[in-house]
């Protein structure tokens, strides 16, 4: 079979996958909207029927495109219609809570239309059939996805790294991709071109992970996949996510990229300024009451200081108190020694692990973005002396410094506690990069999620070697290796 034939069938197969998955998501939404309509139409609205009365004569209609247009968004947005692409259960849990968010939306318009608390008793019992339809129709629909596309083949093309790490991401996902065969570039790029046509040709692999080879070598590989029409995973490194966000110029008779000396623009800063205070000062309202619970609990367990403070860096390196709620024991670095959290940490009290759990230990940072020293969203604010450390072994480390520290970031919602220092990097560079107002209410409103979510709050596995400790170890192996060669 030449790579032309190959190639089309693998486009047809593509084409079909991307119908079953809009098929199969668009039956799940259709239940969900179709259960909403059934319950407007027996319950919901004798509750607002007068204002649909003078409601175009076509409310009813109306109310359920409505809240399927909110459902598919917020669906969209928080990952329930990735079919195929998440874990089975996260993809349920995405569904769920975009439903949930959905019926919460709804029922405020519903109760301001009514003037009066609408019917919750009904809205909660719709929210329970919804949440049974998602889990049953996922799971079965999950098992058709998998058994009509099995999971992708690869061939991983590395370089001298130890490729565990590599293999081990591919490993947690093998119900979408498993690696069938690796190949160093080392081989040259005869041999390496010829593996890949071989195993594209022989079904063996129908794609290739570009692991961490430099830069000379991986271009020539990128030209000759693109070439032949072979799909391509590529590991980015830092100099790549910076180009994400640049920007197109079409000054001169050949295309032109600019990276600007700034992050964000006049403009930006006063809009992202104005929605910090206006929502710190909403937030601090709202939660001053588990804020006053937290603190009688917490002095009332072992009559330490309420309030932990912690010197933390910001925008330009300059040097803050982050405001917490205490977590852990007085004593918990007694001998100065700063250490990340740990999963199971025995230093967290019984108090601690809830308000960890919950993320109420974060809420006296409000204050912090009142202050101006954070924002609600950008890079998680480090300590001077663990930013020193990362500096020794990776000095693109301060590029995350190029803006203002935030409460919650790109590498919180789309990475774990445990997601290694170079990973966090470039997730906090993807949205310094690509920054826009619109970016930060979306990371918002995914925090929302996140918030819910066990990854979230998990601390560093004992025996896992990360941060710093592998860094380290990689630098005094290969002193002179470099990721961006």
């Amino acid at each position: 079979m030449n790579v032309n034939t190959n190639d089309k069938k693998l486009r047809q197969l593509e084409t079909f996958k991307r119908l079953i998955n809009l098929g199969l998501t668009a039956v799940c939404l259709g239940l969900e909207v179709a259960l909403f309509a059934y319950w407007w139409q027996m319950q919901f609205r004798w509750s607002v029927v007068e204002q649909l009365r003078n409601f175009w004569g076509k409310g009813h209609v109306v109310e359920v495109t409505i809240y399927a247009f909110v459902l598919i968004l917020l669906s969209s947005m928080y990952g329930g219609m990735r079919l195929g692409y998440l874990k089975n259960v996260e993809l349920i849990f995405s569904q769920v809570f975009a439903t949930l968010m959905a019926n919460i939306f709804i029922y405020a318009e519903l109760s301001v239309m009514a003037a009066q608390p609408f019917v919750l008793d009904v809205f909660i019992l719709m929210t329970i059939e919804q949440t049974m339809v998602v889990v049953i129709y996922i799971n079965v629909a999950n098992r058709i996805y998998r058994a009509i596309f099995p999971p992708r083949r690869l061939l991983l093309i590395h370089g001298d790294r130890p490729i565990e790490n590599i293999c081990g991401k591919f490993e947690s996902r093998r119900d979408k991709y498993i690696i069938t065969r690796t190949i160093h570039v080392g081989e040259g790029f005869d041999a390496v071109s010829g593996a890949i046509l071989e195993s594209y040709e022989s079904g063996e692999c129908n794609a290739v992970v570009l692991g961490d080879i430099s830069v000379v070598d991986r271009t020539p590989l990128i030209k000759f996949c693109y070439a032949h029409s072979i799909r391509f995973y590529l590991l980015p490194k830092i100099t790549d996510v910076i180009l994400m966000g640049a920007e197109e110029l079409h000054v001169f008779d050949s295309p032109m990229m600019v990276t600007r000396e700034y992050c964000l623009t006049v403009e930006q800063r006063i809009v992202k300024r104005c929605i910090d205070v206006s929502g710190a000062l909403v937030l601090l309202i709202l939660a001053s009451p588990f804020m006053l619970i937290t603190a009688i609990a917490i002095k009332l367990y072992d009559g330490g200081p309420i309030l932990y403070k912690q010197v933390r860096c910001t925008l330009d390196q300059r040097e803050f108190y982050i405001m917490k709620f205490r977590s852990m024991r007085t004593d918990a670095e007694k001998d100065g020694v700063a250490r990340l959290a740990q999963k199971n940490d025995d230093r967290i009290t019984p108090v601690g692990k809830i308000i960890r759990k919950c993320r109420i230990d974060e809420l006296p940072q409000l204050v912090n973005i009142l202050k101006g020293d954070m924002s609600f969203i950008g890079p998680r604010p480090e300590r001077p002396e663990i930013i020193a450390q990362y500096l020794e072994v990776m000095p693109e480390f301060a590029y995350r410094m190029k803006v203002k520290a935030g409460l919650a970031g790109f590498a919180q919602v789309y990475g774990k506690y445990n997601t290694s220092p170079y990973d966090k990097l470039k997730l906090d560079l993807t949205y310094i990069e690509n920054y826009s107002i619109m970016l930060d209410i979306k990371l918002m409103l995914l925090t929302l999620k996140i918030l819910f979510w066990p990854d979230s709050t998990e601390g560093v596995e004992t025996e896992q070697i990360t941060a710093l400790r592998e860094e380290h170890r990689r630098r005094q192996q290969k002193p002179d290796s470099r990721e961006e060669e």
